[in-house]
């Protein structure tokens, strides 16, 4: 008989109790303690297009906190440590920031002698939300956005010879305004974290000329070995010539020269394909001439693979990956840091989440409504993970509880058409920005309800707009239709939507798991509840339940399952559910044993039996007793009404369900789907297979029964559904295949 698990149940409407508040982080980081204003982010910020010469401006400037609108102040409250924001400890300042405040910022910079005479840029890779640039007193420029990079001339604002005076206003309205702002509130609560005001990415300078390569985009034609240079060039004209040399294991295997801002063409002789298992990157040297003369020079990359939409042999729609379908297994990754908050404490700290998921025998990652720094998606690049790259979704939750539509509303939000614009903008951006990189192979665009609107435009957009890669519309709840894919959440689960009843779109499990172990010495805050969906005391019953899930999901590929995201990376704030602490000092199982279980979900999948059909695939007659029968078996129909379909039981009844089922031969594995909330138990012909506690909202929870083939017979069996003392109205079903 299967164990029954004693778990704590956090359901989500409770966690709005637990305010968790303003807190000091008593946690940090390892990598947190060594930040200086010396080394704070010194790498250089865009690997995608290199140049030798370029400035950091992160470190310490001046800051004041003052009312919205107010002008520059004349004397500062202290120093910030940029590039982190103030809410932060990293930052040094660690102070609220109210919608009627707004952040000034302030520096000096002198520019190298030898920049004389060229064109600077100032860079901001983030800045949340709405900033304005003022440079030696005169304003440069303005930009609306808390996740995607913006850049200004500042040529004609600088003053010869001189020291330079930077100043930056910032003004975030955080929940209580329909900005995209991911998970940020100003009471952090639940799944709700602490709210990130100001800079909270690099501020950087480079020279120019002021003809100069300002973007490189490279599109892989791996059906075709080819590979199609795409490229924005400032100021460029006829007499504007691109070189690209394409460089494989040290030696130029190509080398091309064509017109800027036109597609650029470059066979690839034997390409050799990206992957998780062998991440290949092509390196590009790029030059810019006029006249003969070279005016512009930028290193970058590429690499050669495909991601698509197929039917594998068993006419389930996959997720292909250079012609071969690929199950994608990973974790909802959202990147916040006890230290930094949205921002890592370091490049080094950064990449170590993405070593250990890979160590565990992940191939991917779900980036959970936010972007990272370009030097995180590089990363990935060279270490072969993929990445499904969410919108920054968000919605006013003080205000207005109709931005978050329901999982069964029948209507999207009516978005105003100045936040419509801001959204669909944002989205752009950051799909400019981001579609460099090889390692993204999905673009989710709306994520649970969260502020979803014209649903059916927006995905059909972000197909349109980005054909080399696949859209997950919806990430749970509320699906219309489009997409690419169907994408179910389930908690604990495992469950899925119904491939027949899905045509032409992938099943993905979007969210599951969400298993928490709070562990003493590393919680962001030991007097608030830490929680997950189900809660343990020890590690060793924590890999018990995780190793149940993945085996009762394994089953699952064989009936169209392509993808799947555990809940989540690391704990944040008041959520344990991560595989490591918050604070990274904790992998919460042992790295072998995870590599070891998730191996299970890279089989090659097999065709499926029907044995008895769902009610959600096609409902089944089904025997229904309100007293339990003598005999689980024979006497069962005796003094019991038969129903198709689910079955509705009252609050304080108890029921016994009951289908019949005919095998010519016994199969090796079975699989079953349940569907229901209560105690349950599951009888096959009579015997004890499953005792445990449902909890099923929109899925059903499947379950793998491969261990109990043996009470199965040729000829007629029984399967019985027993659920006792109901606390609450709800319906019951079930199901099985064989495979």
């Amino acid at each position: 008989m299967r164990l029954k698990f004693t778990f704590l149940l956090i359901p989500f409407f409770i966690l709005n109790l637990f305010a968790q508040g303003e807190t000091e982080s008593k946690i940090k980081t390892r990598w947190a303690e060594n930040i200086t204003e010396k080394n704070v982010w010194k790498e250089y910020p865009r690997p995608q297009l290199e140049r030798e010469e370029w400035m950091n401006l992160n470190g310490l400037w001046d800051y004041a906190i003052v009312k919205k609108d107010a002008a520059l102040p004349k004397s500062f409250d202290g120093k910030i440590l940029v590039p982190f924001c103030v809410e932060s400890s990293l930052s040094r300042v660690q102070k609220k920031v109210l919608p009627e405040d707004q952040v000034w910022y302030s520096r000096t910079f002198v520019l190298p002698e030898d920049w004389d005479g060229k064109n600077i840029l100032l860079h901001f890779d983030a800045v949340d939300w709405k900033t304005k640039v003022w440079l030696n007193g005169k304003e440069v420029g303005s930009h609306e956005g808390g996740s995607d990079p913006f850049t200004f001339n500042i040529t004609p604002f600088l003053q010869r010879n001189s020291e330079q005076e930077l100043n930056v206003s910032v003004w975030d309205p955080t929940d209580t305004g329909m900005q995209p702002r991911g998970k940020q509130v100003l009471e952090p609560k639940g799944i709700w974290y602490t709210a990130v005001t100001g800079i909270w990415q690099t501020v950087w300078l480079e020279p120019v000329e002021k003809t100069y390569i300002k973007a490189i985009n490279p599109v892989a034609d791996i059906d075709n070995d080819k590979v199609t240079i795409k490229n924005e060039v400032e100021a460029g004209t006829e007499n504007t010539k691109l070189q690209i040399k394409v460089i494989r294991d040290g030696k130029v295997i190509a080398n091309k020269t064509a017109t800027a801002n036109k597609e650029i063409e470059i066979d690839i002789p034997n390409p050799k394909l990206w992957s998780p298992e062998d991440p290949f990157l092509y390196q590009l040297k790029v030059s810019l001439e006029e006249d003969g003369t070279s005016i512009d020079e930028v290193q970058s990359y590429f690499a050669m693979r495909k991601i698509s939409k197929e039917k594998d042999e068993l006419g389930y729609e996959r997720l292909f990956l250079n012609n071969e379908p690929r199950f994608q297994f990973g974790t909802l990754d959202q990147g916040w840091w006890p230290g930094g908050l949205l921002t890592p404490p370091s490049d080094e700290a950064m990449r170590y989440d993405m070593d250990m998921l890979k160590k565990m025998g992940f191939n991917m990652l779900r980036k959970h409504i936010k972007v990272e720094p370009s030097r995180y998606y590089y990363y990935a690049d060279k270490i072969g993970l993929l990445i499904w790259q969410d919108m920054v979704a968000g919605f006013e939750t003080a205000k207005n509880a109709t931005q978050h539509v329901k999982p069964m509303a029948g209507e999207d939000w009516i978005r105003p058409d100045a936040s419509a614009k801001d959204y669909e903008r944002e989205w752009k951006s950051i799909i400019d920005h981001l579609k460099f990189f090889p390692s993204i192979v999905t673009w989710v665009s709306f994520n649970e309800g969260w502020g979803q609107y014209d649903t059916e435009r927006i995905v059909k957009w972000t197909q349109k707009y980005d054909p080399t890669r696949l859209v997950d519309g919806v990430s749970g709840w509320t699906d219309r239709g489009v997409g690419d894919m169907n994408d179910a959440h389930h908690y604990p689960g495992p469950g899925m939507e119904p491939a027949a009843q899905n045509p032409g779109r992938i099943i993905v499990l979007g969210e599951f798991g969400g298993l928490g172990l709070p562990i003493k010495d590393h919680l962001w805050n030991p007097k608030m509840r830490n929680w997950g969906y189900r809660t343990y005391d020890s590690g060793k019953r924590l890999k018990k339940q995780y190793a149940e899930l993945i085996h009762n999901m394994a089953p699952m590929v064989n009936q169209g399952l392509s993808a799947a995201i555990y809940t989540q990376t690391t704990d944040v704030e008041g959520e344990v559910n991560g595989l490591i602490t918050y604070d990274r000092e904790k992998v919460k199982m042992d790295v072998s044993d995870l590599k070891e279980i998730n191996e299970l979900m890279f089989h090659k999948p097999v065709k499926t039996m029907d044995i008895l059909p769902d009610s959600e695939v096609a409902p089944q007659k089904m025997f229904v007793s309100n007293e339990r029968p003598d005999d689980l078996d024979s006497k069962f129909k005796k003094g019991s009404k038969t129903i198709s379909g689910t079955v509705k039981i009252e609050k304080g009844e108890n029921a016994w369900l009951m289908k019949e089922f005919k095998l010519n031969d016994v199969p090796e594995n079975l699989q079953i789907r349940l569907y229901g909330v209560g105690d349950i138990k599951i009888y096959l012909n009579g015997k004890p297979v499953i005792d445990e506690f449902l909890r099923t909202k929109r899925h059903y929870d499947e379950i793998n029964l491969s261990d109990y083939i043996s009470v199965l017979k040729e000829g007629d069996n029984t399967i019985v559904m027993e659920i006792i003392d109901l606390k609450k109205d709800a319906e019951f079903d079930f199901g099985m295949y064989a495979y």
